[in-house]
């Protein structure tokens, strides 16, 4: 039969028998026919089947310009691609219609400055989250169908490139399941993106957008994640300041944490967030598009199962969904400050609701732990401590994220939510923890580095370098650091930053200084004049709390003057002046000095007072004796006798 026909056969109703259909696949997946009987099964329960013509003999016969195709995909993705009779040698418009979406684009590719005659239409490939749109020699386009709003996210390659020189010339035909028929020699491919090639493309020195295409590309299509994920981590560290228009670091793990997890379920392109990037202004060279909404299909039928369900759920957000659902971290922004708020004033809320938050972070940082048995021990020095402040930002960002799926995915387990969520944040603090490993063992970095007694090294600048950046990265974003990032990151500015600097740092939150790392800085460090004055700046910064606790591990005057103010604040803060008797006992004070001995002679008064009201005692033998001391060797040293 010369004559290509296409039938659609329900193979619910029909008990046809097709036979003659042997399959012989080599490793690149090519599947050949020995008859020419050709049949591929369709989500809905349809086979196509294609009475062929002799491949060889009728190639004039097939169709050149291809101009409708109808794609689907397990996520309840519905796309039509078209493009008309071309009216123009130097460009090329197509349209995609995302029913799923709501809304069409229509592209227009200008051929570039290769002149090769265009003699075959555009073809459309399904390579399931992603449209495969190329002309042999002039163009290749790999459309974002899964997240199709921002062009950033779609890779357009125009011209002379190694990549579009590679394109197939012969006809294809794509059908379901990344599947590819090829018109003239009867063969059945299946397709995929080459990742090692997108990883070779990430090297090269290309536009900010095309690096965002090949970063997303690589991380929904990679087939193995876990190699994909280093490669990519090892790009950002040696290419950390490559991107203006986006931060790479931010990118990588919002959209690797969002793939982790959402084959679990199919509605998680709603709720979680695909990218950092919400807004793209800037052009791309060569391309034109024009998006416009469309009329959305009605769908009459009695009970959703499978694709088509899927494909409802998704035209029902469109149709009904105001606002975005996509999860963020104000309310844990807003509840995290409260908490750390209530925390410096001493008050603290229900034990209970605090208690619960921090087995949140017990169970996310247990889960992490479980997943890296089988991988190489950490040689970065984290989780080392409680660091209770990025504990109860891990907590609330469990409870938040929980509660938020809880609410808008129907029909799903709650134990099975609990688990996505707790993989979730596990798969964000471990690609932090993996961006900082990789640095570290590329310096060749030691666990002495966390001493103070030493100077800074090349390598210990370059962590320090992309610490900040992490820091920034997940600041903006408001997400949780592995518990100990901060007091590693400021000993390391200790050492490789000037005072001034260091204390801008610290003034400013860029540096965080966690009770573990202030007092390794107080027992490393000796007294000379340079590092007093370190300590004394430091101290200073602390809250209250802490200070307090610090100031009594350094043994120097200033700390005991600092020791004796707090004391003298805490005993006056309620202090009503009594009348005393004009004249002082001199025989109980070892220098005679009027003012000096008054002070101590109210501060003894007050501490008998509270002693036999309330059975107060001095912290740590700190008493107005103390106090009197502290102030005779801080006036000596201003004295300078």
């Amino acid at each position: 039969m010369s004559e290509q026909r296409l039938y659609y056969i329900d193979m619910k109703k029909s008990r046809t028998l097709l036979k003659c259909i042997q399959f012989c696949g080599d490793e690149n997946f090519k599947l050949m026919f020995e008859a020419p009987l050709d049949i591929s099964l369709s989500d809905s329960g349809f086979k196509l089947v294609n009475f062929g013509c002799g491949y060889p003999q009728d190639q004039e016969k097939l169709p050149k310009y291809l101009s409708l195709c109808i794609f689907t995909n397990r996520t309840g993705s519905l796309c039509v691609c078209y493009s008309p009779k071309f009216v123009s040698w130097e460009q090329i418009t197509y349209s995609v219609f995302y029913f799923h979406k709501g809304y069409s684009k229509t592209f227009t590719a200008a051929l570039g400055s290769v002149h090769s005659p265009v003699t075959k239409g555009i073809t459309f490939l399904n390579l399931e989250y992603y449209i495969a749109v190329y002309l042999p020699g002039h163009f290749f386009h790999l459309l974002n169908i899964q997240h199709p709003d921002l062009i950033c996210h779609s890779l357009f390659l125009t011209g002379s490139n190694d990549v579009i020189s590679m394109l197939p010339h012969s006809p294809l035909q794509s059908l379901s399941g990344s599947l590819v028929l090829d018109w003239c020699s009867g063969k059945l491919y299946r397709v995929f993106l080459s990742q090692s090639c997108l990883l070779q493309f990430l090297w090269h020195p290309r536009p900010d957008w095309e690096k965002m295409a090949v970063l997303h590309c690589l991380l929904s299509c990679g087939r193995d994640p876990q190699f994909v994920e280093s490669k990519i981590i090892q790009w950002i560290s040696e290419n950390i300041s490559a991107c203006y228009s986006f931060d790479p670091i931010q990118e990588f793990i919002i959209a690797s944490s969002y793939w982790s997890i959402y084959p679990e379920t199919s509605n998680m392109d709603t709720l979680l967030p695909y990218s950092s990037v919400l807004t793209w202004n800037t052009e791309i060279p060569g391309i034109t598009l024009v998006t416009e909404e469309i009329t959305l299909p009605l769908m009459k039928v009695h009970s959703f199962k499978s694709y088509w369900e899927k494909l409802n759920a998704n035209l029902d957000y469109v149709k009904y969904s105001k606002t975005h659902l996509h999860y963020n971290n104000n309310m844990v922004r807003r509840e995290w400050h409260s908490l750390i708020s209530e925390e410096k004033t001493g008050k603290r809320r229900s034990k209970v609701y605090v208690r619960n938050i921090l087995d949140n972070a017990v169970r996310v940082i247990s889960n992490l732990e479980a997943r890296n048995l089988v991988s190489e021990p950490r040689s970065t020095p984290l989780f080392q401590e409680e660091d209770n402040h990025q504990r109860l930002l891990v907590g609330l960002m469990v409870s938040e994220l929980k509660d938020h799926l809880l609410r808008h995915l129907q029909g799903v387990e709650k134990k099975k939510i609990e688990q996505m969520v707790l993989d979730y944040c596990s798969k964000l603090l471990d690609l932090i923890c993996r961006i900082l490993e990789t640095s570290w063992r590329k310096h060749n970095l030691h666990p002495w580095v966390l001493h103070f007694n030493r100077r800074a090294s090349a390598a210990e600048f370059a962590v320090f370098h992309i610490m900040t950046r992490i820091l920034e990265a997940t600041r903006s974003l408001f997400l949780p650091l592995p518990p100990g990032f901060h007091t590693l990151h400021t000993i390391l500015g200790v050492h490789c930053l000037p005072l001034h600097n260091l204390l801008h740092y610290i003034d400013n939150g860029v540096l965080l200084l966690t009770e573990t790392a202030v007092t390794r800085l107080m027992k490393d460090l000796d007294n000379t004049e340079k590092n007093e004055k370190l300590k004394f700046s430091i101290i200073v910064r602390l809250p209250p709390l802490i200070g307090q606790k610090i100031c009594r591990l350094w043994d120097h005057p200033m700390s005991s003057n600092i020791i004796s103010r707090n004391h003298v604040k805490q005993l006056l803060q309620n202090y009503k002046k009594q009348p005393q008797s004009s004249v002082i006992d001199k025989s109980s004070f070892s220098v005679e000095f009027l003012p000096l001995n008054y002070f101590i002679e109210t501060l003894t008064d007050i501490e008998s007072s509270n002693r036999a009201l309330y059975g107060f005692e001095g912290h740590d033998n700190v008493d107005a004796k103390f106090v009197e001391e502290a102030a005779l060797k801080h006036t000596t040293m201003l004295l300078g006798l």
